[in-house]
Formats: structure tokens, C-alpha cells, sequence
């Protein structure tokens, strides 16, 4: 079978210089930057698919149309020919989901088009009715779902049964009808899944699936299922090894809904990693009631660089109102834990959620000030089929959730139940901090004893010839910057390109020339350097050396990777022969059908503005 699997735009995005597309074009008062970078990534759920798919020998093609304007999509939908279409559908993308089923339909009358993802998984039944040229939706896990599904669609059988899914079939009279299958169980060893990373070059990592807890905003478990199952420690060093000895850039973004769930499972990580000897720096995200000075150490000697933690609010009673189940000297024990060993934390809070009121909010804002992240960023809440706040919100009869495809809004973003007051606050407040905020910086002082209590690990070197760069300390900066190149600091260009500020910094423009060379020779994927690299040869192309204009370079080694560049984990070009097919493979092993949030800058909106129940 040829199988497409799509992650769509959010809408019909415009052309560079055409109008938007009226309708159905962005929601009013869109403004660039709404949509965060996160939404760009590539949902993990289509690769671990797509790798599934291949594994049972089908033809699979994944793309990644999330920037793409609409004329593009248009053209892409037009080359790729397939049997079925698969979509990734959340909350952000719903309206761009609909709008390729329709567009597919019309090209492609025969084919299957099938939805699944956290937005379309709890609303099948309503995805259907609303979304005429969808043919099913899966349900929660949907490897072996879509894998079944392929088998029938391959056989010419219809869904009838069709476990995990709910789907449209003609009945004995002629009509087609909305039909759910039984529910299907979640696989118990997700290690009987095949590795994504054997098939795809992605940053992206996810080493389990669900969480035990159950916060009134989230929906992780109406996709994955109440409880925690991860992969076994060697099936993910497995995978990690795999995917280093492709990737340019040496950094993974881990991506699972609470890494730490078991400590000793992220422990015995963490010593497979250096006993492997694989180099590279992560992030991942957690809980703060998950932590220990142990864990701590030994995920910054593996190469955890950031630490994502969900704190949501700094008032106890908003804390409680959402079922976190975490207290405020929890997170303030934490927070210094990890800056114990240099790990960058940050905070994701968020505004309006149940009982917000002026003084709570005020109490998250004094909370900060005492915690002090290296970063934090504010998202709104956002009701999200599928998590506690839905439900709720259904039953208390202030949200119909025909909203969400009679509507243009990019999320539903609404206090839970704030009064005007509270809410204009808030909203006053975030529009001057929306997006990532930095906070702690620390002091060079601090980090000489973090890469003392370290031993002179190599990434706490660069984070203190940084600072030391920063303080005008040059000569000892870049000794220690050189220091950590010899120790094995797994992105060396960005600690060549400190030692080319240094090289400005001290007027040796050949210097600077011969690290730019050297980074461009290793390392040369980054932000920062590209930037730098521009920069400077423009610099001389308008002769700035002899003119006397000076050289400004950008000095940082943030945690950062390329946006929108490579396919299919970010939307960047396709390959010419896109609308080609490889020839099928034969499977490798048989297909087992027996397997069971960087905040938006979009404002809270006014929960009397939605059609009422």
C-alpha cells in the first residue's frame, strides 16, 4: 500500500504577498507568532506509525506541511498519490485538517483519508459528522488501528469492527453510517514497536508514553491511557546510538508527558549513556516532585542541558484547583537542585486556569521572583477535548463543543472561571510577556562550582567560559572553552564560536576566520553560528575593517535547533522526487496486529463570547 501521512497547516496559510484566504484563513486578530514553535515539530505519533508501516513493507511517505501555504499544499496533495492519506489532528491544526480531507476528496474520490491525534481521538464520533470527506478516526493508540487498517484497505474490506477506531459503512439499504468499533487495549511492551529512529533522522525522542497523574488541563490521558509504560533501557540507547551517527547536530529533545515517572529506570538511562559513550546534549520534561540530587547528577553527566518543568502556577490554591499534586517548596527544592548542577530549568506556568483570581495571580508573579528560572513562559488555558476541563466545562453548561468546528479561534483559549477583572489583569500582563522570558543568570562564581562539583565536566565548561566571556574575562574564558573542546563537548561550534568572539573581542580577525573554518569543518549546524558566519561576511564585503565599523557578533550556546529546515520533523522543502514511490519493501518482521507545551502569544478570550449549551 502507498500511504501518506500529512501533518496540515492550521489553516490556509497565504503566498508570500497574497491576501489571506478570508474564511479560512487565520482567526481575527491573529498576529505572527501565535503559533509556537512547538506546533512546527512534527508529531512524534505519525513517525512511530510510519515506522510501523514500513516495518509490515508498506510504501510510506511522511510530510510535514505545518508552514506550508495553502497554493503549496495544494500542489503536494496534486504529486502525491496514494492509497491512504493519514493526518495528524490537534486542537491548533483542526480547521487545516479539514480542509485537506476536503481538497483530497476531490482529487483522490477512492482513496482512504484517516485522522487521528489528541484533538480528533476524543471527538471521532464529531470529527466524522462535521468532516464529510474523513473515512475513519482512530482512537487514543493507533499503531496497530492503522496497521489493521491497511491490511483491510489493501484486501478491499470494509471497517466493520474495526477495534480503536470509529468509521463511516454502508449499510444493508445503501446509506453510509457513523460506526465505532470496540475499544482496542493499549500495547503492554511498547518495546514490540518499531524503532522510529531506524527509519528517521529526528531530534525528537519519546522513551514512554502516558503519566500517572492527571491534571485538569491535560489530555495525555485520553490518548495514552491512565498509567506509565516505557521502553526498556537498552531499546532506547539502542535508539539513541542509532540516530546520533546520522544527526549533524548532537542534541535530542526528549519529549515524553514526565521522563522521571521512574527514577531508577532514568537513572540506569543515564549510566547506559556514558558507559556507551554516547556524546550529546538533551532536554527533557517533568515533574518537580520526581527529583533527586542523585538524578540530577547523573542527567547533567549524560548531557541533560534544560529541564522543562510543568509548575503552572505559584498559588497553592490554583495548584490544588488542577489536581497537580505538587506544593510550592517542592518546586523551590527542585529548582535549586537542578541549578545545583548547572542544568538549566525552565518553567512552564499558565494563566486562567480554576479559581484564578487577582491575588492568586499575584502570587504566581511573587513566586518567580523567588524561584527564579533561568526561563519561564506563560501559555493561557486552553480546554482541550479529552482532559477534566472539557468535561466540565460540557456539565456546566458553559462550553458546546460544536465550537471547535463552527469557530476559527486557533486554540480555545478562556479563563476557566475568572471574573472580568481578573481576566483583563491577565491579559494586561501578557501582553508584555508572552513568549519565553529569561530570568536567573548565573553568576560566574556559580558556575566555577558547578563544573568543580562536576569534576570539570564539559558542558558546565562552556557554560562558564560563557559567563567568563560575558565578564570580559578572555584569556581565561578561552582557556576553558578550549578545555571542554578537548574533553568531548559533543556541539563543539558553538564553543568555536565564543572563541571566535573572543578573536573580535581582541581585534584578530584571522583568528576569528580560523574558527569560523574549524566550526564549519565540525560543527557547523547552528543558529548562532550561521548568524555569525553571515554577519561577518558581510562585514567584509562592506569593507568594515577598513572603515572602522564594528564587527557585532551574537555570543550564546543556547539550546537550540535549526527551525523549519529539515523534513519530515520540521517543515522545510521536499525532496523533487517527492511525488515518486520506492519500490515496496518486503516486511521485516510480520505486522503484529495483536498490539493493544512554548506558550502562545494568543490572549485569553472572553468565555462569554462562545455560543452557549
Amino acid at each position: 500500500m502507498r500511504v501518506a501521512l500529512l501533518y496540515p497547516p492550521p489553516w490556509k496559510l497565504p503566498s508570500p504577498g497574497e491576501p489571506r484566504h478570508g474564511e479560512h484563513g487565520p482567526p481575527p486578530g491573529y498576529r505572527e507568532g501565535d503559533l509556537d514553535g512547538d506546533f512546527y515539530q512534527l508529531p512524534y505519533g505519525l513517525l512511530t506509525i510510519a515506522a510501523e508501516a514500513l516495518r509490515a513493507g508498506h510504501q510510506v511517505k511522511v510530510l510535514n506541511l505545518s508552514a506550508y501555504p495553502w497554493a503549496d499544499v495544494e500542489r503536494v496533495l496534486e504529486l502525491v498519490d496514494a492509497d491512504v492519506y493519514g493526518m495528524s489532528c490537534w486542537t491548533a491544526n483542526r480547521r487545516g485538517v479539514g480542509y485537506v480531507a476536503e481538497h483530497l476528496r476531490k482529487l483522490r474520490p477512492s482513496a482512504h483519508i484517516v485522522v487521528g491525534g489528541p484533538h480528533a481521538s476524543p471527538l471521532p464520533v464529531d470529527m466524522l459528522r462535521h468532516h464529510p470527506a474523513i473515512d475513519t478516526v482512530t482512537v487514543s493508540e493507533s499503531e496497530a488501528t492503522f496497521l489493521e487498517l491497511l491490511e483491510r484497505v489493501a484486501a478491499g474490506r470494509d471497517m466493520a469492527g474495526l477495534a480503536g477506531a470509529v468509521y463511516r459503512r454502508r449499510t444493508s439499504s445503501g446509506a453510509l453510517a457513523i460506526e465505532e468499533g470496540p475499544t482496542r487495549a493499549n500495547l503492554e511492551d511498547i518495546d514490540a514497536l518499531e524503532p522510529v529512529q531506524r527509519h528517521f533522522d529526528t531530534h525528537i525522542l519519546m522513551t514512554s508514553r502516558g503519566c500517572p497523574w492527571a491534571c485538569t488541563f491535560c489530555g495525555a490521558e485520553s490518548q495514552w491511557g491512565r498509567g506509565f509504560r516505557g521502553h526498556s533501557t537498552p531499546y532506547v540507547l539502542d535508539a539513541i546510538e542509532s540516530v546520533l551517527a546520522r544527526l549533524p547536530v548532537k542534541m535530542l529533545l526528549i519529549k515524553d508527558d514526565t521522563f522521571t515517572t521512574n527514577k531508577k529506570r532514568v537513572l540506569e538511562l543515564c549510566r547506559g549513556i556514558r558507559e556507551r559513550k554516547l556524546s550529546f546534549l538533551w532536554s527533557c520534561d517533568t515533574r518537580v516532585d520526581l527529583l533527586t540530587d542523585e538524578l540530577l547528577r547523573e542527567m547533567r553527566l549524560a548531557g541533560c542541558q534544560r529541564l522543562s518543568l510543568g509548575v503552572e502556577s505559584g498559588s497553592p490554591t490554583i495548584i490544588r484547583n488542577v489536581d497537580k499534586k505538587i506544593t510550592v517548596d517542592e518546586i523551590l527544592a527542585s529548582t535549586a537542585l537542578a541549578k545545583k548542577y548547572g542544568i538549566r530549568v525552565r518553567y512552564f506556568m499558565m494563566l486562567g486556569n480554576r479559581g484564578e483570581t487577582t491575588e492568586t495571580f499575584r502570587e504566581t508573579l511573587e513566586f518567580l521572583e523567588r524561584a527564579r528560572p533561568h526561563e519561564y513562559i506563560f501559555s493561557c488555558l486552553s480546554i482541550y477535548p479529552g482532559t477534566h476541563d472539557f468535561t466540565d466545562a460540557e456539565r456546566a453548561g458553559w462550553l458546546d463543543r460544536s465550537v471547535y468546528f463552527s469557530e476559527p479561534f486557533q486554540e480555545l483559549k478562556v479563563p476557566y472561571d475568572a471574573d472580568e477583572a481578573t481576566t483583563r489583569l491577565m491579559n494586561d500582563w501578557f501582553s508584555g510577556h508572552a513568549g519565553l522570558q529569561r530570568m536567573h543568570a548565573p553568576s560566574v562564581a556559580e558556575l566555577r562550582e558547578v563544573a568543580v562539583r562536576l569534576d570539570g565536566h564539559h558542558a558546565s565548561l562552556v557554560d562558564l567560559g560563557g559567563a567568563l566571556f560575558h565578564e570580559g574575562e578572555l584569556d581565561e574564558a578561552e582557556r576553558v572553552l578550549l578545555e571542554a573542546i578537548e574533553r568531548g563537548y559533543p556541539t563543539p561550534g558553538l564553543a568555536l564560536n565564543y572563541l571566535a568572539c573572543i578573536a573580535v573581542e581582541r581585534g584578530d580577525y584571522d583568528a576569528m576566520m580560523d574558527r569560523y573554518t574549524e566550526a564549519a569543518r565540525r560543527d557547523p549546524q547552528h543558529a548562532v553560528l550561521i548568524r555569525n558566519v553571515e554577519s561577518a561576511r558581510r562585514w567584509f564585503r562592506e569593507r568594515g575593517p577598513e572603515r572602522g565599523i564594528p564587527l557585532r557578533l551574537v555570543a550564546s550556546h543556547d539550546f537550540q535547533l535549526l527551525e523549519r529546515t529539515q523534513q519530515p520533523t520540521l517543515p522545510g522543502p521536499l525532496a523533487a522526487n517527492v511525488h515518486e514511490w520506492a519500490p515496496p519493501a518486503a516486511a521485516s518482521s510480520p505486522a503484529d496486529t495483536s498490539l493493544a507545551r512554548v506558550g502562545s502569544t494568543h490572549a485569553l478570550l472572553d468565555r462569554r463570547r462562545l455560543k452557549l449549551v
